[in-house]
């Protein structure tokens, strides 16, 4: 073939492509939740957590589509052939949910009588269809060293966002005992697919190292459009019914607005933009005619505080996947409503004490004495979602400070690990010398006498301005952060890390006999 019937040849090929090309269109389309997070008679959402004694038992759950009407797991010592093992068969219990998007089941089962600091192998299914197996050690009867890995809020844009952060850090911390959660694991407590890309980050890492969990305030409260009813207060102190009946976000290189509209019972409407914290930017006239009050009372002010806002027409419920997909300790609790949101885990020398910072707080504090006095370990940590010292000027929450800190400064507590403020903020030695302003307490963030470190972290890309921080050691903001914690009979080592690996802050804890913590700044060595 000639040079110019090649070249006519290839002339004639780009055309054609060029055509076909041009008459064809192709979009690419949303995937359905529906269809994304269906699930099926395969087990999926495997998690691993501790019901009773960590040295002798561990639970697992799962979930299933609702035509799976049983649930069956098979465990077995760990063997370096899995073809020898001989696993034993136990049946779960099921529970029926049903979400906003689909049917499931969730089964559970709890092992027990098992061998401290032994390696075991499992798989979940139905007897038919069953997952891999995964491994899980059981924990040392004696104080031996061990690492955990702490998270504040996933919350928003977990597959996309969340996820990293997770996988960095378990690429740091490969053995890690198990991941604990600060609350708002979720953005929206019924949201089936939330739940789902919260599992999916993880992925089988759920299943071979376990989770300790508290509630956030998006476990237990809807946002979102038409999923709740306010009373508001007039200027005189009446209720005043109002309706959420649309929101429009406005994106900005500050942080997100919300345009909202609400409608009083007799059809009177208020239109305001509110910010990401709650605080209220503008309002329209409409405001004055329902409440009694003039715009300029009412901007600057955050709208789920007074003098605006009362309270809400339901008493908050925790989300229904919590107990589904969760099984923590069931203790004696003061009522129904804190069961597997307030409860501690005992774990080779530490004890983890969650308490439920959304509800019930004052019916908490006996049990948190009873806690606190029992308690046979070396070191105390205890978490839940609300700061006690909070980095956001709008944030501040008073009334845990006047319910528990009495308590944890009795106790000497060694760390408090809390989420909500989505910012970073570590308390230590400061000068408060010629501070201005700072809310009764915070002068008092860190006390040596006492020994106790906060923490306010943020796993997820959610983000907030520090308004307020003259009271902690090391701040952050605009940062996704995740924490790893290795504990000894004497030394709690502290890093906290970039979503990038990059270490941003780090301190130790040395027991002393008789004396509070020594709190040391800075790099050292392993423990």
């Amino acid at each position: 073939m000639s040079y110019f019937s090649t070249f006519i040849l290839t002339l004639i090929i780009l055309i054609s492509s060029f055509y076909v090309g041009a008459h064809e269109s192709w979009e690419p389309t949303v995937y359905s939740s529906i269809n994304a997070h269906a699930p099926t008679p395969l087990p999926d959402r495997v998690v691993l957590t501790w019901e009773e004694d960590p040295a002798t038992s561990q639970s697992v759950t799962w979930r299933t589509d609702a035509t799976v009407k049983r649930g069956l797991a098979q465990l077995a010592v760990a063997s370096a052939n899995g073809r020898a093992m001989e696993p034993n068969s136990f049946r779960a219990t099921t529970i029926y949910l049903k979400s906003d998007i689909n049917e499931a089941n969730y089964h559970s089962v709890t092992f027990r009588n098992l061998e401290p600091n032994t390696l075991y192998a499992y798989r979940v299914g139905d007897g038919v269809n069953f997952t891999e197996y995964y491994h899980f050690k059981t924990a040392n009867k004696n104080d031996e060293p061990f690492s955990f890995i702490y998270f504040g809020d996933a919350q928003n844009e977990v597959r996309t966002h969340w996820s990293r952060v997770f996988r960095e850090a378990f690429r740091d911390a490969p053995r890690a005992a198990f991941t604990l959660h600060a609350g708002d694991l979720v953005n929206r407590k019924y949201s089936d697919s939330e739940w789902g890309e919260w599992h999916e980050g993880p992925d089988w890492v759920n299943g071979t190292i376990p989770v300790i969990a508290t509630p956030g305030n998006h476990e237990y409260l809807n946002y979102d459009e038409g999923s709740k009813e306010l009373y508001w207060t007039d200027k005189s102190g009446n209720d005043i019914e109002i309706s959420l009946v649309s929101m429009s976000k406005k994106i900005l290189s500050l942080g997100n607005v919300y345009k909202v509209s609400f409608q009083q019972k007799d059809g009177n409407i208020v239109n305001m933009e509110i910010s990401e914290t709650g605080v209220i930017e503008t309002a329209d006239d409409g405001l004055e005619a329902v409440s009694g009050f003039k715009k300029e009372e009412i901007v600057g002010k955050n709208l789920y505080k007074t003098p605006l806002f009362a309270r809400q027409r339901e008493i908050p419920s925790i989300s229904e996947h919590w107990r589904a997909q969760f099984a923590f300790p069931i203790q004696d609790v003061p009522n129904s409503k804190l069961s597997e949101t307030v409860y501690f885990i005992d774990y080779q020398g530490a004890r983890f004490i969650s308490l439920d910072s959304n509800s019930e707080k004052e019916a908490q504090v006996e049990w948190l004495r009873r806690a606190l006095e029992s308690n046979p370990n070396r070191w105390t940590i205890v978490t839940f979602h609300h700061p006690v010292f909070s980095p956001g000027a709008d944030r501040d929450n008073p009334e845990i400070r006047k319910l528990w800190k009495p308590l944890l400064d009795e106790f000497k507590v060694d760390l408090v690990l809390s989420g909500h403020d989505h910012t970073y903020a570590r308390t230590g030695s400061i000068d408060f010398e010629g501070i201005r302003n700072i809310p009764e307490g915070y002068e008092k963030a860190f006390d040596p006498s006492i020994g106790t470190v906060y923490v306010v972290s943020v796993s997820g890309p959610k983000m907030y301005k520090i308004t307020k921080g003259a009271f902690a050691k090391r701040m952050v903001e605009n940062t996704q952060l995740y924490q790893i914690i290795d504990i000894n009979k004497s030394r709690l080592r502290y890093r906290a890390f970039q979503a990038t690996g990059e270490l941003h802050d780090e301190f130790l804890l040395e027991k002393r006999e008789g004396e509070p913590n020594l709190l040391i700044e800075g790099s050292y060595k392993d423990l």
